[in-house]
């Protein structure tokens, strides 16, 4: 009997102790305070309105000769205002545009009014007057209109260009690249009823001849003979050469020769005053022509003919 009561005792006190460490549990789960978190809000990004830009920004991308040039402006409108001697007044510089100033970049060194202005890119300011514009390419080109402290050390090169007036309004503020040849070109800039323009030089006669000479001093075929020939001959240069080099490239494809090369044979050996080697190249060339079909052709060859006397 002893030995059951002490039995029964020790059990009593296991799930005693068992009851109040699971009550004691529960009380410090209860007490644990809950912590709530709130979301953190980011104000909505500002609606934007898609609209058109009074200046709107224009990028003019031209090749002169073998030099890339490329004009980044912003183009105004007149909108019914006296633009030169009141909106752009006279005798100050100007950004010549809208918005950051205009931008030119040549692909190459230029010449600019007998002055070497490297390759790069250069701000375009200009101060109007009434007869003549200043003109200037300037170095710093990363201003908001006019730099805040002018520099004239900063000036590579400018011109002095006459105003030209023309016979009808431009409403929009215009800049072309235009009177191309293979050395040359002229940055013209157009506004109400006023032209003025900055003449470039470009080294391409420089560039060709050492591509020729590069060429030339390995296996050149037939098309880079006549390429050769024909430069020489549009930019005045050493006519016997290109009498030389285009009977060349005729003989290299004598089995399958094309009327244009022949017409250029003819045009060269005529320049260098071979006028029978001349006639004989245009004969050839006018008879594949009218195979082919190229009444363009046919027709300066025949004009050719008539004018070097061919019977």
């Amino acid at each position: 009997m002893k030995k059951i009561s002490i039995k029964f005792l020790s059990t009593l006190t296991v799930l005693t102790l068992v009851f109040f460490t699971s009550c004691q549990n529960k009380e410090t789960k209860e007490e644990t305070p809950k912590v709530e978190t709130k979301e953190e809000t980011k104000p909505a990004p500002a609606a934007r309105i898609a609209a058109p830009a009074p200046s709107p920004f224009s990028t003019l991308e031209q090749k002169v000769g073998l030099t890339d040039v490329t004009v980044e402006y912003s183009r105004p409108n007149m909108r019914g205002r006296t633009i030169f001697g009141d909106l752009v007044p006279y005798g100050k510089t100007w950004r010549t545009g809208a918005n950051a100033n205009t931008k030119v970049t040549f692909g190459t060194d230029v010449t600019v009014n007998g002055k070497n202005v490297e390759k790069g890119t250069y701000a375009l300011y200009t101060v109007p007057n009434q007869k003549s514009w200043d003109i200037m390419l300037y170095k710093d080109a990363d201003n908001w209109g006019n730099p805040k402290e002018w520099d004239d050390a900063k000036v590579v090169a400018s011109v002095a260009a006459d105003v030209v007036k023309m016979p009808m309004k431009i409403e929009t503020f215009t800049i072309t690249l235009d009177d191309l040849t293979n050395n040359s070109g002229v940055i013209g800039i157009l506004w109400e009823d006023v032209y003025v323009g900055l003449p470039i030089e470009v080294p391409t006669s420089k560039m060709v001849m050492a591509s020729i000479d590069e060429v030339m001093k390995g296996s050149p075929n037939a098309r880079a003979y006549y390429d050769a020939a024909v430069y020489l001959k549009s930019e005045n240069k050493d006519i016997d050469k290109a009498v030389t080099w285009v009977d060349k490239a005729i003989e290299m494809s004598k089995d399958d020769p094309k009327f244009y090369m022949l017409r250029q044979q003819s045009l060269i050996h005529a320049k260098a005053g071979k006028t029978a080697t001349a006639i004989a190249a245009a004969k050839q060339s006018l008879e594949l022509a009218k195979k082919a079909g190229n009444d363009d052709y046919v027709k300066m060859n025949e004009d050719s003919l008539k004018e070097w006397g061919a019977k």
